[in-house]
């Protein structure tokens, strides 16, 4: 008797192979699909990719995760990373400003404060400007805060005043976002706040609460080797499991029939046919995409993010290997605010002193700090642009300033600049409620999905639940 020919798997294609992209079609995968990831550039990974710097491999991008979840560490777990994961050195993080150098203070959320009389935070913003903050306190609170939409920088400028924002919170941001407090969607940047001030009626103990809320240890973790090794197992794994991994492979357009999706590639005679479709790119190429197949889906069309380019640094200087306090003189590393008239960067991680697995594979005197460059402010984005010689004189100005040492071009055992164009978060105000409205419109395809940090807000932790939510949706 003869057996039963199998039926063939359903295919499933994901147009782009960043980590979005690697990790939807690791979902598809082993839900039993045969994969193709179609991926334009040359390299797998987006932002969460390696380079090598004076001998050492570093992370280009991405260089670790939120602990606030545990998305990223369940699937570090299940690609064999588990034990891997590590957790920065003790010394926190420093703000540049006007006003000289301290250290951030440690208690609150994208640098609004838990405390506002705390010692560590007056010693920022003085003792007058920490009263009126404190003022939130008392201060009643209505419902209509948790309606509608509103800007990070309109609900701290009005529960704080403009001292906190200007020269706590906007720093923060700037570093993590690159963006201007006022643009940004306090429910894109911080889910729950403006809840949490209703519930406890100030948002200082919002802050408080969703900080002790928050799990034990580490705000943030990340991996022995660099995170650069998450995008290498994920690509391994699809190896292992028959997808196909095609790189180079532009995806020009969508169409649709009975039995699926057809996708072009490069030239129109090059094409893919799927059951299933991710759209793991861009904002304003999945949208470009998927209004071929419904027009009022263009819509949706995103502004293109603002670009930052990195500089990192690789140096000879024994004096920066730490003090009694751990760490560097600057701790982790430094951010900086708009208003620091020497500094260009708006930010600078010291990652050897971050990163106890990096600073054991640098060795003594050596020292890897990473500096980040584009804000929305035209005076200070144009450095982004700049030529990378340009850029490196910039960083290594910046980076004496910023860590208050002298620093001169024979310090430097190597140095690179990486350049992310349009890689900034979509997290304006009323982002939310577009996404929410483009899924919508997108549920009428049936097999057809989008994911990415345009979509799924700030970070790995956001991207890696996102983007396993919904393929497995889409998978069921």
């Amino acid at each position: 008797m003869k057996t039963p020919a199998r039926a063939p798997r359903p295919a499933a294609a994901v147009i782009g192979g960043g980590i979005s992209g690697l990790i939807a079609a690791r979902e598809l995968a082993v839900a039993g699909f045969t994969v193709t990831v179609l991926e334009a550039s040359d390299a797998f990974g987006g932002c969460v990719a390696a380079h090598e710097v004076a001998g050492l491999t570093l992370d280009a991008g991405a260089e670790s995760f939120a602990t606030r979840t545990t998305a990223v560490v369940d699937l570090l777990e299940e690609l064999g990373l588990g034990g891997d994961v590590v957790y920065p050195a003790g010394a926190g993080a420093w703000l540049h400003a006007a006003a000289g150098a301290r250290p951030l203070p440690q208690t609150g959320i994208l640098g609004i404060p838990g405390d506002p009389m705390a010692d560590d935070v007056r010693a920022v913003i003085g003792q007058t400007a920490a009263l009126r903050a404190a003022a939130d306190l008392a201060m009643p609170v209505g419902r209509s805060l948790a309606e509608g939409t509103m800007s990070l920088g309109e609900l701290v400028r009005h529960r704080m005043g403009h001292t906190v924002l200007d020269e706590l919170v906007t720093p923060v941001v700037s570093g993590v976002h690159s963006a201007d407090p006022d643009t940004l969607d306090v429910d894109a940047v911080a889910p729950g706040l403006r809840a949490a001030v209703v519930e406890h009626g100030s948002l200082a103990r919002a802050v408080a609460s969703l900080r002790a809320a928050a799990p034990a240890g580490s705000a943030v973790g990340g991996l022995a080797g660099g995170m650069n090794r998450l995008t290498a197992a994920l690509v391994a794994e699809l190896a292992d499991r028959g997808a196909e991994l095609k790189l180079g492979a532009r995806v020009t357009r969508i169409g649709r029939d009975d039995d699926g999706y057809t996708l072009s590639i490069g030239e129109p005679d090059e094409a893919v046919t799927a059951n299933r479709v991710v759209v793991a790119t861009d904002g304003p190429v999945a949208v470009d995409l998927l209004a071929r197949l419904d027009p009022d889906l263009a819509a949706y069309r995103p502004e293109p993010g603002a670009g930052v380019s990195l500089v990192t640094l690789v140096l000879d200087r024994p004096e920066l290997d730490g003090e009694e306090s751990g760490g560097g003189p600057r701790g982790s590393g430094v951010l900086v605010s708009p208003d620091a008239p020497d500094v260009v960067a708006k930010a600078l991680t010291h990652a050897t002193s971050k990163w106890g697995w990096l600073a054991d594979e640098a060795g003594p005197g050596t020292h890897v700090l990473r500096l980040s460059y584009g804000r929305l402010s035209e005076a200070k984005a144009a450095i982004a642009d700049a030529e990378d010689a340009a850029l490196f004189a910039t960083a290594l100005a910046d980076a004496a300033a910023l860590l208050g040492v002298d620093l001169a071009e024979q310090d430097v055992l190597g140095w690179d600049v990486v350049r992310y164009a349009g890689a900034l978060p979509y997290a304006t105000t009323g982002h939310k409620q577009r996404v929410a409205g483009f899924r919508a419109a997108l549920d009428a395809f049936e097999g057809l999905d989008a994911v990415g940090a345009w979509l799924s807000g700030t970070g790995l932790a956001a991207v890696v639940a996102d983007t396993r939510a919904r393929t497995r949706i889409s998978v069921s």
